[in-house]
């Protein structure tokens, strides 16, 4: 019996969704590298412009490549829309300024990217919208924190860098109970791993830049949701103000849909032979990751993911001097802030990518000036350990 794309599972959605071949019949999607597109009649251009007659005028807000990474994308994470944006930042950008105004609030969580909680505390701030943070883990401070101009809730999960886990079903409950949506960011997940929609997120956003692509080739965000919120509020925005997705990167992000399953497997095996690792070690005083069973969300990732995810981070004896040691005396694990590569990476979070943030804002996110995180690629895992323990050995 055939079956319609809603009833093809993930991989074949990564692989085939979202396809639209031109008039020559390629088999590779093609990349449509133009700033503009052609009309047949002046009256035909009218009628695109004016949103009566569906068509491509302008790759600020429409364009087949782009399309064709939207339409994939949605349908992997069981969304009916998708708007695609230059970056991750910028994805978050046009959720909140397409949904919110003056007088608005927002609850979010500690645990998400320092750029995140900038974005709220320091420009939102400035038209008007107020921010609450509160503890990803609980749902009780969560509640707490709602007032009646609070307009959605937005997390990650799991946060950036310790891991943790939030009961997304929970905070959807919590959200929907005062009116308000939730908003979760799947980019260490993807969806792959965990699906928010389907546990009662109102929207997605995704770092197109991190596991998306893969091999950290371009930047790209994505905003998954309800066409009544998506290709209305925040579309709107993003076509008037123009963070748009390139047409090459929206090309490069389109087949890197393809291998993430396969990746995303092989980025779980390696970060929890890490983490177990990891957790060995004498020189290291604590290690994040869910799937161990020491973690206090083990039992909640392994019923909300299907896998545990990429990341670890650890926090090593000895502060911040000892932590750049280890950083320092990796010989191919790359030192960079960015992370979802086949290549390994390694970084120190409160210097860099949590590095703007108060030395307060950090305590009670807490992040440590110890505290290491390991985006694990794909390369050999003994030779993961081994590059890792080069620094870590000499702390014993």
């Amino acid at each position: 019996m055939a079956k319609q794309l809603s009833q093809w599972g993930i991989r074949t959605r990564a692989v085939r969704a979202g396809t639209s071949r031109s008039h020559e019949g390629e088999h590779s999607e093609s990349i449509f590298a133009t700033s503009s597109f052609v009309c047949d009649s002046a009256a035909q251009a009218a009628a695109r412009f004016s949103g009566e007659e569906p068509g491509n005028l302008y790759s600020r807000f429409t364009n087949p490549s782009v399309r064709m990474f939207e339409e994939r994308l949605a349908s992997m994470e069981g969304g009916e829309c998708c708007v695609g944006t230059s970056s991750g930042m910028a994805a978050i950008n046009a959720v909140m300024m397409g949904l919110l105004k003056s007088g608005d609030h927002v609850v979010c969580s500690r645990n998400v990217f320092g750029s995140t909680i900038l974005l709220f505390k320091n420009i939102l701030a400035r038209f008007g919208v107020e921010s609450s943070f509160v503890t990803l883990t609980d749902t009780d401070a969560w509640q707490a924190a709602i007032t009646p101009k609070t307009r959605l809730l937005f997390l990650e999960s799991p946060g950036n860098p310790l891991t943790e886990i939030a009961d997304i079903a929970a905070l959807a409950a919590i959200a929907h109970k005062h009116d308000a949506l939730l908003v979760v960011d799947n980019c260490f997940c993807t969806p792959v791993l965990q699906r928010p929609l389907e546990l009662g997120a109102d929207i997605i956003v995704h770092s197109a830049t991190k596991y998306l692509d893969g091999q950290g080739r371009g930047l790209g965000g994505a905003v998954v949701g309800p066409k009544n919120l998506v290709a209305d509020d925040i579309y709107r925005y993003t076509r008037t103000t123009g963070p748009t997705m390139s047409p090459f990167n929206a090309w490069i992000f389109l087949h890197g849909l393809e291998t993430l399953s396969v990746r995303m497997r092989g980025h779980c095996e390696n970060a929890m032979a890490i983490a177990q690792w990891l957790h060995q070690h004498p020189a290291v005083a604590k290690v994040n990751y869910p799937g161990l069973d020491t973690h206090p969300q083990h039992e909640l990732a392994k019923r909300q993911q299907s896998g545990f995810g990429g990341i670890v981070s650890f926090e090593v004896k000895g502060g911040q001097e000892a932590a750049w040691q280890v950083i320092d005396n990796t010989q191919f694990i790359s030192i960079t802030a960015n992370l979802g590569d086949v290549k390994s990476t390694i970084t120190h979070p409160a210097t860099t990518t949590h590095g703007r943030l108060t030395e307060e804002d950090r305590q009670l996110a807490g992040i440590t000036r110890s505290l290491v995180r390991v985006s694990a690629g794909l390369e050999d895992i003994d030779d993961l350990k081994c590059d890792l323990d080069r620094g870590l050995g000499k702390l014993v």
